[in-house]
């Protein structure tokens, strides 16, 4: 049984940007993140690498690899069980963009900013 449950980031209008951008994923990679987040739910705090990374804040990354395809989906802690997936891309390149680590630190924000 999981220890964690793993939301995902609600915009105003309700909608789920990770769900949608899972659902945008090939069969194969969707069933791997999918996957990946069952294991996340199970580890939660205690994920290390490859699964998860610390990238800076309380910021960390859901790391899933299908071949030469690398996905990443970035979320926080909401207190002590809860995780909170803010945004998910395709890794294109060596270090995590930017803007993709403020869009999950301003998802967080607003999702604090809601409780």
């Amino acid at each position: 049984m999981s220890c964690f449950s793993v939301d995902f980031f609600k915009e105003d209008d309700g909608t789920k940007p990770v769900s949608a951008f899972i659902r945008s994923l090939d069969v194969k990679m969707k069933a791997k993140v999918v996957a990946d987040l069952h294991l996340l739910e199970e580890y939660g705090n205690m994920a290390r690498e490859p699964l998860s990374k610390h990238l800076e804040d309380d910021i960390f990354e859901l790391r899933s690899k299908v071949g030469s395809e690398i996905v990443r989906i970035l979320y926080f802690f909401d207190g002590n069980r809860i995780i909170i997936a803010t945004n998910g891309f395709v890794k294109k390149q060596n270090k995590t963009p930017r803007s993709e680590i403020e869009l999950a630190k301003k998802r967080r924000k607003i999702h604090m900013s809601r409780k």
